[in-house]
């Protein structure tokens, strides 16, 4: 465990105008900050009204810059987090009071970005300057509105809205957000894309004290892990930072919000409350139970408040002498949250995977200097392999002779060896009791000696010696062998034997047309570029798959005509689409299509085999349930007739352990099948991309056929193709008829004049306009859909 430490705790004081400097004053190393309220004179001369606060943290941040929060709140928490260290950053305080702009900042301008965006560009700088390690980004944003969870990076085409609400789940590990998406994140745009998507989906109203109010309190988490580049180190690093932004708590009265906004308002306020008592009662060190459950927010957090985790809370006031209370309650918010302690650990993992291979390499340098040792001690034919079928059956032939005294000794090789000596003399007398009692049982019928009906009937049977002795009977047991007379009626038994017999023979009858085949009959799946030919040999079609997918790119097929001379005149008026497209499979894209086509047949064929898979393990099942109904009856009637043990060990009858036999290969065929199913669940899954790909590539090639055929003027096309490498395809359509300068070739231009002053600056304005125009996109496509409705 790591040693425990305080949380940091800094205030931040929102620039005024109307500052009230005689009732804030600030210590002169700014770590402490003083309130003082003048003394209400209505309540009389008796007036034990408090009038002066001092508070003492980490820092006091007044009239500071981005970069000057920055480098004092977060910079050493994230750079500890890529050594191992989870972090936890809040933003608390009153509405308006600037959390949002201290955590988010400004997304228009560079220089007054927040926390959060800084945060992710030191992580991405620190990860160029590790090349010893592997380390992968992933991030989330959750946000929490009116006690529910929702994920604001859902609206992301590949993700999607969950059908199932969102629940906070623990487990040992920790606690996480179960449906929450977490995207991979390999450069630094990607990441600020992101961010940017989640920002456009926060829900924010307007009241008097804040126009844009953030209404929920939103997480966004980076998760982080580190895989050392060398082989040999089997350890590695996990670590997350979670940047809180929380919404600020409201005086309704000041506010003056009402309908939805009221209610939201309540529920921030109730959650901060239940924030608040969750911080009291981990201050406390007399305290057992920590209520983290009462809201959502809490418990979302419990690892972060006083768990495993560099805690740093920013707390926002306001500087103005009309604020003051909501400011007083702010401060001491923080003052109660520099009580609570926490203990930061490295959160070291270890790879199963290179632990295999350290661990085989290992082995096999001990087998080395094992057999060197052998070598210098003139042991040369031993071997340490695991024994293998043949030499197992070797020795139980040697140990078989060794009984029976064809063999006077048996030569002792290796431990192992040794022990699988042992272990055939357990296996040959084993069988040989089984053999024994099976005979036995055959020839004999049991009398137990304490059943005095059946020895009064043997009795009077004359199955009795002279000394008044069964026949057969050893001395000083409890059971006796004899033969049985007819009283007994032995022949219902064999009887009811013999009719379970029967079913489990017709049984077996009526499944073994369904049985499944031993045989494997896969066929080697064998791809070039984008499609699948059926080889004639059987082989292991994961190895041809996992080869495939190390060429997965898709060459380009010659698409180009080779005499351009040849080719017809073009029409008047564009074909439609659909009769074009024909047109194309037949001539242009005639090679792309029969790809397709051989890809389909492939993968309806592959469905077919898991379609037949299914029905033989389905019959499995159906005819493993019918042999264990039978061994049960079995038992069952073995328990009623009584039970007979010899040295411990239960003695059944040939039927009852040929069901059982049969119930193991049953379940043998079943594995078998099932693994088989699950493979050809793998092919189908590879073919069905590689048809999606065909599909596309088909779609694409067509669209360039079109384009060149009918769309595209012929001397714009003769301009393009002279000394150049460009073909009319490479290039969009509206580009090519419209060559006016648009948004993004202004964008790029300006780009590239302020790039000088600010190269950090490229991946945030990129990603920002980014997003910015994929949501222009989305309105533009839902006002022409509204239009087309209308």
């Amino acid at each position: 465990m790591g040693t425990r430490k305080k949380v940091q705790a800094f205030v931040r004081v929102k620039p005024t105008d109307d500052f009230a400097h005689e009732m804030i004053t600030y210590g002169g190393d700014n770590k402490s900050i003083d309130i003082h309220l003048k003394k209400d004179t209505r309540r009389g001369a008796v007036n034990n009204q408090q009038t002066d606060w001092s508070f003492k943290l980490d820092g006091v941040l007044h009239d500071a810059s981005q970069d000057l929060v920055y480098e004092t709140v977060a910079k050493d928490a994230v750079s500890q987090a890529l050594d191992g260290y989870n972090g936890t950053i809040m933003c608390y305080g009153q509405t308006g009071a600037g959390k949002t702009y201290t955590m988010t900042g400004a997304t228009e301008n560079y220089k007054h970005r927040g926390i959060l965006p800084r945060a992710l560009q030191q992580v991405f700088r620190m990860i160029e300057e590790r090349p010893t390690h592997a380390i992968t980004v992933r991030v989330s944003y959750l946000e929490i509105y009116n006690e529910n969870l929702f994920d604001l990076l859902s609206t992301l085409p590949y993700v999607g809205p969950s059908v199932t609400p969102m629940t906070i789940v623990e487990n040992p590990q920790g606690v996480f957000i179960k449906g929450l998406s977490v995207h991979l994140t390999s450069q630094e745009e990607d990441a600020f894309s992101l961010l940017f998507e989640g920002e456009t989906n926060r829900i924010i109203a307007s009241h008097t004290m804040n126009k844009n109010s953030s209404r929920s309190h939103c997480i966004f988490t980076i998760y982080m892990e580190a895989h050392s580049r060398t082989l040999s180190d089997e350890k590695y690093i996990t670590s997350k930072i979670n940047l809180v932004d929380l919404a600020g708590s409201e005086r309704l009265g000041k506010t003056g919000s009402e309908g939805r906004v009221l209610k939201e308002a309540t529920y921030i306020n109730k959650s901060l409350s239940f924030l608040e008592q969750a911080i009291i009662a981990l201050g406390d060190q007399k305290r057992d139970h920590i209520p983290f459950r009462q809201c959502k927010l809490t418990h979302a957090l419990k690892d972060s408040l006083g768990g495993n985790c560099n805690m740093v809370l920013v707390t926002n006031i306001y500087g103005e002498a009309a604020q003051l209370e909501e400011t007083l309650s702010s401060l001491k918010f923080a003052s109660r949250m520099k009580l609570v302690t926490t203990e930061p650990a490295i959160n070291e993992k270890y790879d199963a995977e290179r632990m295999v291979k350290n661990l085989e390499k290992e082995l096999a340098l001990l087998k080395q200097e094992l057999a060197i040792h052998d070598s210098l001690s003139n042991r040369t034919l031993v071997n340490y392999d695991p024994m293998d079928e043949i030499q197992i059956a070797e020795i139980n032939s040697q140990v078989r002779r060794y009984l029976e005294g064809t063999l006077d000794e048996i030569d002792i090789i290796n431990l192992r060896q040794i022990q699988e000596v042992f272990n055939q003399f357990r296996v040959v007398l084993s069988q040989q009791e089984q053999e024994v009692e099976s005979a036995l049982r055959r020839k004999y019928t049991l009398i137990d000696k304490n059943d005095f009906a059946t020895i009064s009937a043997v009795q009077k049977a004359g199955l009795m010696d002279a000394e008044g002795h069964l026949v057969g009977e050893p001395d000083g047991q409890s059971f006796g062998l004899g033969v049985a007379p007819f009283s007994i009626k032995p022949g219902k038994k064999l009887r009811s034997k013999k009719t379970l017999k029967d079913q489990f023979s017709s049984s077996a009858r009526k499944e073994g047309a369904s049985s499944p085949v031993s045989g494997k009959d896969l066929d080697v799946v064998s791809i070039s570029k984008t499609q699948l030919i059926p080889s004639s040999r059987d082989g292991d079609v994961k190895d041809m798959l996992s080869r495939d997918r190390e060429t997965s790119s898709i060459e380009p097929l010659p698409s180009d005509s080779p005499k351009e001379d040849s080719r017809p005149l073009r029409p008047s008026t564009p074909p439609s689409k659909p009769v074009a497209f024909e047109e194309f499979k037949n001539e242009r894209g005639s090679e792309i299509n029969r790809i397709f086509k051989e890809n389909k047949s492939i993968l309806n064929e592959r469905r077919k085999r898991a379609s037949e898979t299914t029905q033989r393990i389905n019959a499995i099942k159906r005819e493993i349930d019918v042999t264990k109904d039978s061994l049960n009856f079995q038992k069952s009637l073995r328990e009623k007739q009584g039970e007979y043990e010899n040295k411990g060990l239960m003695i059944i009858d040939e039927e009852e352990f040929l069901l059982i036999l049969k119930l193991k290969d049953l379940k043998k065929q079943y594995r078998n099948e099932y693994q088989e199913l699950r493979d050809l669940r793998a092919e189908i899954q590879y073919c069905q991309r590689l048809v999606d790909q065909c599909r596309h590539r088909l779609l694409m090639e067509f669209d360039i056929w079109y384009n060149e055929s009918f769309v595209i003027p012929e001397d714009v096309q003769v301009a393009l193709k002279l000394g150049s490498s460009i073909r009319p395809g490479m290039v969009p359509v509206n580009r090519i008829v419209s060559l006016g300068e648009d948004d993004q070739d202004r964008f790029s231009q300006l780009q590239q004049t302020v790039l000088p002053e600010g190269p950090d600056s490229i991946s945030f304005y990129n990603a920002k306009v980014k997003t910015e125009q994929k949501h222009s996109y989305m309105k533009t496509m839902v006002g022409i859909q509204q239009s087309h409705r209308k």
